[in-house]
């Protein structure tokens, strides 16, 4: 119920009627649709009503004939229809906030609804009509930005892939509890040349494995998370397999993948053979215990005297020659620099690397060692020599040092599969050969080496109590702490280690399965690499474990011939493996929105600017060819000779950005012709980690239809302009004719409206009277013509004064005044037709207006709204103004017949009329259309037929010519 003062004003009906009307946020009723299977659940909304403002922002009439989802049809994915439902079915109000990019609309909506009856009320606002929130430009800012991420993400995956496809390892990934291949490497498909891996389970793909431990491997990594390593593991084929016969041995790895949530979803496998490797081990250790047979004969007399020195010298000089192989990558035909181990530094001095042509680098080498690395980048083939003698200035002081290596060189290629560079592997063995020189003369030298032991003693003890390594050295068989430096007695704080057993003195080593790779190593004699091993140490103090990342080395050290112990030496790789981790998330992430942007982009790499990626963006623009790993004026060789190829050569030597609009290029179509495209793009420098320029990145946006249709805008234009001079003079003239035609007949329809009159009197009553002789009704319709064609000169003669008043006088005008003035004049048809006239013009700025034209705009709408009234229903007339940007605006609604659609674009035009039973001459919206627009202001109209009409008249608020 409405308080007693609301009531007095107006009914509550009125009241919610008018309060629809003014308000400026949009209020839409829908009725529900349900299921017509008869289930009884609401599939979509019918729209009841909507309020002006609603009409307005939404660009919709008041009862729109579609549905909301046929209006909207991403709201389902938006989650908007979702809420109007749930607001429906549960009777409780709801809001709800979204940001709307579809169906032609691109803006921020608040919502709020609630059930009313069998109906749904839904209050919404939109910031068109408000400046956007700093929310909404952080989340357009965010958007862009998260864009551009995902297209360097894209790049770095590409680069990712191309080094595990050309890594020279076997490498494979497979997904779920059945292990599906997801990702097989060339090194291993061609162990099996004629099988088809992709897609299989690998039990099914590699049935003739079972039973030698792989699958339950693959499924503890899948259960556990636990990373699995194999060390020189056989791998027995079935010999009648034509694809792959016999026995190999590798080195593998199995280790988990994760998804975005942290869940194992696959498992990665890495491994490569070392079959070569082993027989010849095995060959050598057969030569080895012979030699060693021969030497221990030799060297016996000697142990005894130096067995104390010398065990302890040996053991540090083993855990000492433990540290993992010096890997190195050299970029270019040069061989620069580009990558160096920090052992390699260590080596040479702080001599300076990075950077350098290896020949500049390390002048010492003689020629033949750099052309080995210069026949491996021209052709391809891996090198491996085994201790070749390498002398090197190791001190920087001129003075050559022999220093043997184990080497192997192996070419790097790039994304296209060309060779893009050299990575060496190298392992010092100089000890080991000099050991073994030394074995002969071993004897004789034993009283001499004795002294140069206990200097080494303490320069490695040292050395070891220094350095940031984790150092241990573990007594067979039991694996008891004998040496522990003060790094890996920090990883154990509190703890006593020297002196325990490794299960009793660190128990959650042997859960997380590290004695059992030491017991491997202690019956093998095989050293074991672990790379970046996820290791836990549980706190003593009742604090939570810690974890960390490790690369460690196991290594057998030997006492007269036999194993003694195993030496440790690991070093923490946290911080890097979460980085890369962070980082393959990223890449991750960004993949997908590379591949979707709208944008076209590529990566052009080299001097040669060989495509590297192409996006399908930038795919669409060339259909039919070609792109990826294609230089660039082989994939498009029409631009050869045209200005934007001397732009990219720029942008390679220079780094400076060029950017380019509606840039004119021909191309070669798909049928072979050729055809002017315009676009807009930018080219951009590439880096590499160096700082020197590896590529171009470009964007680029097709804009052809836009030229194109700005060019025929252009010529348009210019016709139009010509037209409308011609226009102009034709206008002058009839109006001239349209005065002087109005004023030279008003004479002859005067004269003849005399004669009527005369003729009237002269004729007898009774002849006027006589029903029969029709002459009475004729002279009245001849005389009411002679009125309508007065009227009609009248309006003409208006029409003419409008098309001449382009700089009508004006003044400062009250717009209610000037209401209330025609409300007046028409008060007797007001009361006639029974009509509710709503007037709210109060509180207004005065317009700047000739008061003539403004009350002839005032009384054509009025009384227009007046004659066109519905008969079935009471006329409502709203009269109301609010000041917008420049202008008051005048809306003037009513509920009478309204417009057909159709008709509406003819409805300004002079002797239209589309009710025929209304008495009238189709000049007055004509006219007052005209004297919006001769003082710089505009109307529009929306209308519906049986439903009514509303006028807006935009009032300038300064004078402004038409």
């Amino acid at each position: 119920m409405l308080p007693s003062a609301a009531a007095a004003i107006a009914p509550a009906d009125d009241l919610l009627r008018e309060l629809l009307a003014v308000s400026l946020t949009g209020v839409i009723l829908y009725t529900p649709i349900y299921d017509p299977s008869g289930s009884g659940e609401v599939v979509d909304f019918a729209f009841e009503y909507l309020n002006p403002a609603a009409q307005r922002m939404l660009n919709m009439p008041e009862v729109p004939t579609q549905t909301h989802s046929e209006q909207w049809p991403h709201s389902k994915a938006y989650g908007t229809l979702a809420f109007h439902i749930d607001a429906f079915e549960s009777g409780e109000p709801r809001e709800y906030s979204t940001n709307y990019q579809a169906d032609g609309y691109d803006n921020y909506y608040r919502l709020a609804a609630r059930r009313a009856g069998t109906g749904l009320l839904v209050s919404f606002t939109d910031t068109t009509d408000y400046p956007r929130s700093a929310v909404e430009i952080d989340l357009r800012e965010a958007q862009a930005a998260e864009k551009a991420a995902r297209e360097d993400a894209e790049a770095q995956r590409q680069r990712l892939y191309q080094m595990l496809m050309h890594l020279p390892a076997q490498v494979a990934t497979y997904a779920g509890p059945e292990h599906v291949y997801t990702l097989v490497n060339q090194r291993y498909q061609d162990y099996f040349p004629d099988r088809a891996l992709l897609g299989r389970p690998v039990q099914e793909a590699m049935p003739e494995v079972g039973g030698q431990g792989f699958f339950e491997r693959l499924d503890h990594v899948y259960a556990t998370g636990e990373p699995a390593y194999g060390q020189e593991v056989p791998v027995h084929f079935d010999p009648a397999h034509p694809d792959r016969p016999g026995t190999v041995h590798i080195n593998s790895f199995y280790l988990p993948l994760y998804d975005a949530e942290g869940r194992v979803d696959g498992v990665l496998d890495f491994s490569y053979d070392v079959t070569e490797q082993v027989l010849a081990r095995q060959q050598l250790q057969e030569l080895n215990q012979d030699l060693e047979a021969r030497v221990q004969a030799r060297t016996r007399e000697a142990e005894a005297a130096r067995a104390e020195a010398e065990e302890q010298r040996n053991r540090l000089l083993r855990l000492f020659q433990q540290a993992p192989a010096l890997i190195n990558i050299f970029t270019g035909p040069d061989h620069v620099l580009t990558l160096a181990h920090p052992g390699t530094a260590q080596m040479l001095q702080g001599r300076p690397l990075l950077g350098l042509p290896r020949r500049q680098a390390l002048p010492e080498l003689p020629e033949e060692q750099h052309a080995a690395i210069d026949h491996v980048y021209r052709s391809g083939e891996a090198l491996h020599q085994q201790e070749r003698l390498t002398r090197l200035d190791l001190l920087a002081n001129g003075e050559l040092h022999d220093v043997y290596l184990d080497l192997s060189y192996q070419p790097l290629f790039d994304a296209t599969g060309q060779i893009e560079g050299v990575m060496s592997f190298a392992v010092d063995v100089t000890e080991r050969v000099q050991a073994r020189r030394r074995a002969d003369s071993l004897q004789a030298e034993v009283l001499a080496a004795t002294q140069r032991q206990v200097q080494e003693r303490e320069a490695f003890q040292a050395v070891f109590e220094q350095t940031p390594a984790l150092i241990a050295l573990l007594r067979a068989p039991h694996h008891r702490f004998e040496y522990a430096n003060p790094a890996y007695q920090q990883l154990f704080p509190g703890r006593q280690l020297v002196g325990l057993h490794l299960a009793e003195a660190v128990p959650e080593l042997q859960e997380q399965g590290f004695v059992a790779i030491l017991d491997r190593v202690y019956q093998t004699g095989e050293t074991f690499f672990g790379a970046e091993v996820l290791f836990t140490v549980v706190a003593q103090n009742g604090d939570a474990p810690q974890t960390g990342y490790y690369n460690f080395t196991y290594q057998a050290y030997r006492e007269a011939g036999q194993i003694a112990g195993i030496s440790i030496f690991a070093y923490n790789v946290t911080e890097r493996v979460v980085a890369r981790q962070e980082r393959a998330f990223q890449q991750q992430r960004l993949e997908q929105l590379f591949m979707q942007a709208p944008a076209a982009v590529c990566i052009l790499a080299g001097p040669d600017m060989v495509y590297e990626l192409v996006n399908p963006s930038y795919q669409a623009l060339f259909p039919g060819r070609h792109l990826h790993g294609r230089p660039l004026l082989e994939a498009l060789p029409e631009i050869s000779e045209h200005v934007v190829s001397r732009t990219f050569r720029q942008v390679y030597e220079t780094g400076a950005t060029h950017e380019e609009t509606s840039m004119l290029i021909p191309l070669v179509q798909p049928d072979g012709v050729l055809v002017d495209r315009y676009f807009n793009y930018i080219q951009q420098a590439r880096y590499n980690e160096q700082g020197a320029i590896d590529g171009i990145l470009v964007f680029a946006f097709e804009v052809t239809d836009q030229v194109l249709a700005r060019q025929q805008a252009q010529a348009m234009a210019a016709e139009l302009t010509a037209a409308n001079a011609r226009l102009v003079r034709t206008n002058v003239d009839l109006d001239n004719f349209i005065y002087t035609a109005s004023h030279d007949l008003k004479a002859p329809i005067s004269n003849i409206e005399g004669l009527l009159y005369l003729l009237q009197e002269e004729l007898p009553a009774a002849v006027i009277e006589d029903a029969n002789a029709d002459v009475g009704p004729t002279l009245t319709r001849m005389l009411e013509s002679v009125e309508r064609f007065k009227r009609t000169i009248d309006h003409l003669t208006e029409v003419s004064k409008l098309q001449k008043e382009h700089s009508p006088a004006t003044a400062a005008v009250n717009l209610h005044n000037v209401v209330e003035d025609v409300r007046q004049d028409l008060r007797p048809l007001l009361l006639q037709s029974g009509a509710r006239l709503v007037v709210d013009v109060k509180d207004l700025p005065p317009i700047l207006f000739s008061e003539k034209n403004l009350r002839s705009i005032v009384y054509n709408l009025l009384s227009n709204a007046l004659k066109y009234r519905h008969p079935d229903r009471t006329l409502h007339v709203d009269v109301r103004a609010h000041v917008r940007a420049g202008y008051t605006v005048l809306e003037v609604h009513d509920n009478g017949l309204g417009i057909a659609a159709g008709h509406l674009p003819r409805l300004f035009t002079m002797f239209q009329r589309f009710h025929d039973h209304v008495e009238g001459t189709g000049i007055g919206l004509y006219m007052v259309k005209r004297m919006v627009e001769n003082a710089g202001g505009r109307i529009e109209v929306h209308s519906q037929l049986g439903a009514g009409t509303t006028f807006f008249v935009y009032l300038p608020h300064a004078a402004s010519p038409a």
